[in-house]
This record gives structure tokens, sequence and C-alpha cells, in this order.
């Protein structure tokens, strides 16, 4: 027996299935795929990925389940960025997550059709990411870490801590547009501050040694860490060269103070991360990415590691200490 479907059942499943969230690239009856991309190494510390995945899982996105992950690592060659962005493409995910700058940068040189979230783009107009903050024009969109002044914000920082504060050594990946912009932002603010900055930069892992040497050579009275892949995969070297040779330093992601380095400032790395799950949602039911303004961070912490204070001789004001976020012991 034929069954017949009247005109308004039939307009009622049409009106139906335009609210069906299928994706770019998505098909009914299988997990959607989420590539994630990365010029440094494997998430670290675990808890961000944790917060990411839980994310997800709160508004009804299971990994196993309804959607799976292809992730991709540069481990810090930067060569290799634009072939992983390229097998990404090649699998058809559904839409490309990134981390930093450079690697939403090489996913965009990879397509102009798979939907790219950036999770800490650090100067996205800049980069060449989007058109702009509020109407990104393309298929960029996703989270900016880009927020004013931070290098002179820092620096103020260091000097309370060390009012005789002259010679500061400041460590920037200059293969990031992101990290460029701290730069120069700091030797600005250290013009007006009358501080002699000393530019130390990084583009690979092999770098980092001689950097930290030049830091000890320059006698430098403390040491800036610009946030950046790179330089988040060697937070541990950096912090404990520090800790031996009793450099205090300032930092751009608490995760560093986690490590064991003196005092960060910036935005928060959770924050970012809990709010691209939004950006990740929206484009899965449908959205696109063009009509999704980038946000910038509004969540910054101070975290104090008051352990590495001691350990360095450094005696923290107690008017810092209270306006720490968060004070590691």
């Amino acid at each position: 027996m034929t069954a017949f479907i009247g005109r308004r059942e039939f307009i009622t499943l049409l009106g139906g299935a335009a609210a069906w969230p299928i994706a770019a690239g998505a098909q009914p009856g299988r997990g959607y795929r989420i590539g994630f991309l990365s010029a440094g190494s494997e998430v670290r510390p675990p808890r961000l990925w944790s917060i990411f995945v839980d994310g997800l899982r709160e508004l009804g996105w299971i990994e196993g389940g309804n959607i799976i992950f292809d992730r991709r690592y540069a481990e810090n060659r930067l060569d290799r960025l634009p072939e992983l962005a390229n097998e990404l493409v090649r699998l058809n995910v559904d839409v490309i997550v990134t981390v930093g700058t450079l690697a939403p940068l090489a996913a965009k040189r990879a397509t102009t059709s798979i939907p790219i979230v950036t999770i800490n783009a650090g100067d996205p107009v800049g980069s060449g990411l989007v058109a702009s903050l509020a109407r990104p024009g393309g298929n960029v969109t996703g989270m900016s870490l880009m927020a004013p002044d931070l290098g002179g914000k820092r620096l103020e920082l260091v000097r309370e801590v060390l009012p005789q504060l002259a010679h500061v050594a400041i460590i920037w990946n200059a293969a990031n547009p992101y990290s460029a912009i701290v730069f120069d932002e700091t030797q600005e603010a250290a013009k007006k501050l009358t501080i002699k900055l000393h530019s130390l930069e990084v583009r690979s892992p092999s770098d980092f040694d001689g950097a930290l040497d030049i830091a000890i050579q320059k006698r430098v009275d403390a040491l800036v860490v610009v946030e950046d892949p790179l330089t988040f995969n060697h937070l541990t070297k950096v912090a404990e060269f520090c800790a031996s040779n009793r450099l205090a330093a300032i930092y751009g992601l608490r995760e560093f103070a986690d490590a064991g380095g003196l005092m960060t400032y910036g935005a928060s790395n959770g924050d970012l991360f809990r709010r691209s799950v939004g950006f990740v949602d929206k484009i899965l039911k449908g959205a696109k990415p063009s009509e999704l303004p980038v946000q910038q961070p509004t969540k910054f912490e101070l975290v104090i590691n008051l352990k590495t204070a001691k350990t360095l001789g450094l005696d923290i004001p107690p008017t810092l200490l209270a306006r720490a976020d968060e004070v590691i012991e």
C-alpha cells in the first residue's frame, strides 16, 4: 500500500529539514569531523584540552559519538604547517579549530570553504585572517588574544617588584606577527619608562639556549617572555633557567607561573578555550563564520608564584599581592 503525504505535511517536513544542523561538508548519518591544528605540540596543560572537550559535551557534542577529532601538531616546525593543514582539508573536516596565529594562517591558505575557528589568534586583522573583527568576511572567526598595551603593563608590574629596573630582555617569536606587535608595544613602553630593552628573537626550539645565554651576558635585571605556541612549549625550560640564574621574569600566560615562572599577566587561556566552543557549536549548526564577529579577551589574570619569589630572594609588595588573581605558595 502506497502512503501519500499531503501538501501541509510535506511543507512541515521541509521546514524541519531546514533546521537540521548540517555543517558545510557534513553528511547526514555520520559524526562531524573537527580538525585541530597547532604550530606547537600537543595542548599543554591537559586541562586546556579538557576545557574545550567538556564545553562541547555540555552543548551536546560528544567525542566518539556525534563528533570525532583529527588533531595535527607541527611540533614548532613551521615548514610542516601547510601540509598538516592540507591533510585536514583532504579529510573533509567540517571545521578546523586552530591555536595561535600561524596555524589559522596556514589553514586559511589551504581552504576558503571549510570554516576555521581560532582559539587565541594574536592579531586577526593585522595578520590578514579577517577583514575586521565585527565582520570577518571569509571563512575565519573565533577568539583573539590581542589586547592593548600588554607590553607596557608587564614592564610596570616588574618595576613594582624591582624598583631599580634598568635592563630587560624580551624573548619573542620573530616568525609570529602577534609576537612582533607585542614586542613593538614593549619597546615603546620601555622608552617611556627609561628601560633598556634587549631583543632576544627565537624562531625554532634550537634558538632558546642561545637567547637565554645572551640574557645572562647582557646582565639584564629581568626577562619578559611573549606568549605564543613556541615559547609556550618551552615554558618549563625558561622557568628553570630563570630560577637557576636568579632572574626575575614575567610571562603572558598563567601556565608559566604553574611551571615555576615568577609572574604572569595576560588573557586567560582557559577562558579563550572555553569561549571558542561557542563558535564551533554555531558553525556545526549551520552558522557562517563570515557572520560571527571575532571576540576579544575579557578576562585577564595576574598570577604570582610566591614560592619562586622566595627562591629568587625577592619581596613581592603587599599591594601587588593584593591585586593578584592568584598567588601560588
